[in-house]
């Protein structure tokens, strides 16, 4: 991404901003509510309109294209307050992942690899997404992007309203989607988390990149530590 700007109205929401993520990495994206994170990777899914800058995935332009393009190159976002079909079961919650050609072939394979580390979703595969509880959306919704096989995972708020246990099982299933190959960028309302799951951090503040890094060492850092924390640097 090279000086990204991104505006709604007259609210500039990214105000060119910068950044890299190589592929196998697990990228955090941290800042205060309005920082503009959520729109960073709206804008990488192709569900906001740069009004200027570049994005590039796999060393092709891939700004101005269009969602489902941008899916079928390898590009899956799990979207703040998991947006599942509350109506449909969820298994067909998980095949709707698999709509594109890129994850059709292996639908099958690939469905039964969520079930086999989700064994709770297997067990009640018919039952109505509705009716799930948050955390268990939340499985949904991650296993529902990943049923194209993605390249690049955009994880937006994972663990918002979920309790610490689930949260836990969340990040660990993230961080073997990564190991698995999966490269992963990461908004997440727990930053502390976020940064112990990542290898590389950026802080966004009013729409720019203020600080980047190694995550351990921007955890560290006193000034994050103040802001976001909840306290200075021993």
């Amino acid at each position: 991404m090279r000086d990204l700007r991104v505006s709604y109205g007259e609210f500039a929401a990214l105000q060119g901003v910068s950044l890299d993520v190589e592929s196998g990495e697990i990228v955090a994206i941290v800042g205060a509510n309005g920082a503009g994170k959520s729109t960073l990777l709206k804008a990488i899914a192709g569900l906001v309109p740069a009004r200027a800058g570049t994005i590039a995935f796999d060393g092709r332009r891939c700004d101005g294209c269009s969602p489902r393009t941008l899916v079928e190159r390898g590009i899956a976002m799990t979207l703040e307050g998991r947006q599942l079909f509350p109506e449909m079961t969820i298994e067909d919650n998980l095949l709707a992942g698999a709509e594109i050609r890129r994850g059709r072939g292996r639908a099958k394979a690939n469905l039964a690899a969520i079930y086999d580390r989700l064994s709770v979703l297997r067990e009640r595969r018919h039952q109505l997404a509705g009716t799930l509880s948050g955390g268990e959306q939340q499985m949904v919704a991650i296993g529902r992007s990943l049923m194209s096989e993605p390249a690049l995972l955009l994880l937006d708020e994972p663990s918002l309203g979920l309790a610490p246990r689930i949260v836990g099982r969340i990040f660990e299933w993230v961080r073997d989607i990564n190991r698995a190959g999966t490269t992963v960028v990461i908004v997440e309302q727990n930053i502390a988390a976020s940064l112990a799951l990542a290898s590389r951090a950026y802080v966004l503040a009013e729409g720019r990149v203020v600080m980047a890094g190694i995550a351990a060492d921007i955890a560290r850092d006193e000034g994050v530590r103040v802001a976001y924390l909840g306290g200075a640097a021993p």
